[in-house]
């Protein structure tokens, strides 16, 4: 806490930090998170902790909010996919990379990327997927590299790189499945007996030699 504290204040790792009094008080203060970023940055320090530093990948679901005006790509509250990889060497092609892969497996090609700014990460990029049916870019996730200001305080070797992504479950799945409004996905429009009927496809031991779906249960 002591060092957050005083990166905050009085900078280091190439940072002048952002000049204000942190307090304890308002970072324990509790809120509706817009983001996962919290819980990666938790994790990242119990890889810190560990007596030598191996390369990891850690990702997480979690329902985040938001204060926006519903329409068919907005949601007040939806699931981000959060993943990050720590390693040595790496660079922002390793992320775009990484990502283009990770869509090209659910069938979506069509990506832009959108230099951008996040306070913890440093390049940031905007991931734009194209939504045939809505006829438009979509933004569909956050992404970058974590600033060496935020990975010091944790106890990271500084030679460690960590690229980072933050994407929404929900718009990805419209371009999959070609749906027009978020929220026939998410949301109080969704029939509940449609949630109850939907299949949850399950991926374990028992169904490794299964055919596809055969290891599904609802």
């Amino acid at each position: 806490v002591a060092r957050v504290k005083k990166m905050h204040e009085e900078g280091g790792s190439g940072s002048i930090g952002y000049g204000y009094k942190w307090k304890r008080s308002e970072a324990d203060a509790n809120l509706l998170r817009t983001h996962t970023t919290a819980v990666s940055a938790q994790m990242l320090y119990r890889v810190a902790q560990q007596k030598s530093f191996k390369p990891i990948k850690l990702f997480s679901i979690d329902r985040v909010f938001r204060n926006e005006t519903m329409d068919a790509t907005h949601l007040a509250e939806f699931h981000q996919v959060e993943g990050v990889v720590a390693d040595y060497n790496l660079s922002l092609g390793d992320l775009i990379g990484v990502i283009t892969e990770f869509f090209k497996r659910m069938g979506i090609t069509q990506l832009r990327f959108k230099p951008a700014y996040n306070p913890y990460t440093e390049p940031s990029m905007e991931i734009f997927g194209y939504h045939p049916q809505l006829k438009k870019w979509t933004e569909i996730g956050n992404s970058g590299i974590f600033r060496p200001e935020m990975l010091a305080p944790m106890g990271l070797p500084p030679s460690v790189r960590v690229i980072a992504w933050g994407i929404s479950l929900e718009r990805p799945t419209m371009i999959r499945y070609k749906i027009d409004n978020i929220r026939t996905l998410f949301g109080h429009k969704v029939k509940v007996t449609k949630t109850r009927a939907s299949p949850l496809c399950r991926f374990d031991s028992t169904a490794a030699n299964t055919t596809p779906y055969e290891g599904a249960t609802r």
